[in-house]
C-alpha cells in the first residue's frame, strides 16, 4: 500500500467520479484505476460499487476512507513540521471559504499576506459552509471561514467580525427616495435569494420571520453576482452582506441600510484544535485578525 494509492482512493471517494479524480490528483484515469484496482487487490475487498455513472463506497470502503484521511493528514503534519524546522517563513496554508466571502475578504488579505511571505503557498477552497467543515475536521484545510457558529467539540470556532446586510432593489423600486428601510416595508415585495444550499438565503428568510412574514421567493441562484444581477433587472429585493456592496463597483442596485434592529451576519474563524499549525499558519491566521479589525471589523 502506497500513499498515491491512499489519495487517489479518498480522491475518487469525495468526488464521486474517477474522471474528476484524475483530473485533481493530475494523473491519467487509467492510471489512476490501475492504483485502485491494485489496492483492491492488496486489501482482498472491493472499495467501490459501480452502478453505471454512480460510485458508492462499499463498507470495506467506508473503513478505509476513515483511516486514509487521518494517515494523509498526519503526512501533510510530517511535511509541515520538517518545512517549519528549515524555514519557518515558508510553508503552505489552506484556506477554506464559502462563496459569499471567499471573492471579497481574501483576495485583499492574501495579497498583504503574500507580501509578509513571499515563500509561503496560499491554497484557497471555495465551498458551502458543510464541505469547509468537513474539511477542517479532515484536515484538508488549515483554516476556515465561514458566516455561521460551529458546535463541534473538536474544532475551534472563534467570531472574527460582524458585518450588516443591506437592502438591494433595482434603481426604480418605489423605496429608492428612502433612506433607511424597515424591513417590514418588505412584506410584500419579491425576494431574490441565494439558493437553500447557502446560509445567507436561510438565514435572511429568519430575519423576515422574525418580522412575522415568509418573503415571497421569486428567484434563487448560487452566486452573489447573480443576485445582484437579478435585483438590477427587476426580478425582486434581496439582502446583501456589506462586503459585498463595496465590492459592487457597477453599482448595479441601489443599496439602502436597514432600520434597526439591523440584520446582520457575524463571520467565524475556524479550525481544527488538535491538528498542528506550522508558523506561517498562525501567522496567516493573526494577520487574517488583523486586517478583519482594520478594514472591516
Amino acid at each position: 500500500m502506497e500513499l498515491h494509492q491512499l489519495r487517489y482512493f479518498v480522491a475518487v471517494a469525495e468526488l464521486g467520479s474517477f474522471t474528476r479524480a484524475a483530473e485533481k490528483c493530475d494523473v491519467a484515469q487509467p492510471s489512476l484505476s490501475q492504483q485502485i484496482i491494485k489496492l483492491e487487490k492488496e486489501l482482498r475487498h472491493p472499495l467501490f460499487e459501480r452502478l453505471g455513472r454512480t460510485i458508492r463506497l462499499t463498507d470495506a470502503g467506508r473503513a478505509l476512507y476513515d483511516h486514509a484521511v487521518g494517515v494523509l493528514a498526519g503526512v501533510d503534519e510530517i511535511r509541515d513540521r520538517v518545512t517549519a524546522a528549515t524555514d519557518p517563513n515558508r510553508g503552505t496554508v489552506a484556506v477554506g471559504a464559502i462563496p459569499t466571502i471567499a471573492p471579497y475578504l481574501l483576495p485583499p488579505l492574501l495579497k498583504s499576506f503574500a507580501k509578509k511571505f513571499p515563500k509561503a503557498t496560499l491554497t484557497l477552497h471555495e465551498n458551502l459552509t458543510d464541505a469547509v467543515l468537513r474539511s477542517c475536521l479532515a484536515g484538508e484545510v488549515d483554516v476556515g471561514v465561514i458566516a455561521s457558529p460551529v458546535a463541534n467539540d473538536v474544532l475551534h470556532s472563534e467570531p472574527l467580525f460582524t458585518e450588516p446586510l443591506l437592502l438591494a432593489m433595482p434603481a426604480s423600486h418605489r423605496l429608492v427616495k428612502k433612506r433607511t428601510v424597515a424591513l417590514d416595508d418588505l412584506a410584500e415585495e419579491p425576494f431574490v435569494l441565494m439558493s437553500e444550499l447557502h446560509c445567507l438565503g436561510d438565514q435572511i428568510v429568519g430575519f423576515c420571520r422574525q418580522r412575522g412574514y415568509s418573503p415571497t421567493v421569486r428567484c434563487q441562484g448560487v452566486q452573489l453576482l447573480t443576485i445582484q444581477e437579478l435585483v438590477a433587472q427587476g426580478h425582486g429585493v434581496s439582502l446583501i452582506p456589506a462586503m459585498a456592496h463595496e465590492m459592487d463597483r457597477g453599482r448595479r442596485c441601489e443599496y439602502r441600510s436597514l432600520a434597526a434592529p439591523t440584520p446582520t451576519r457575524t463571520i467565524h474563524l475556524i479550525w481544527h484544535k488538535d491538528r498542528y499549525q506550522s508558523p506561517v499558519v498562525k501567522e496567516f491566521i493573526r494577520t487574517l485578525r488583523d486586517y478583519a479589525a482594520k478594514n472591516v471589523g
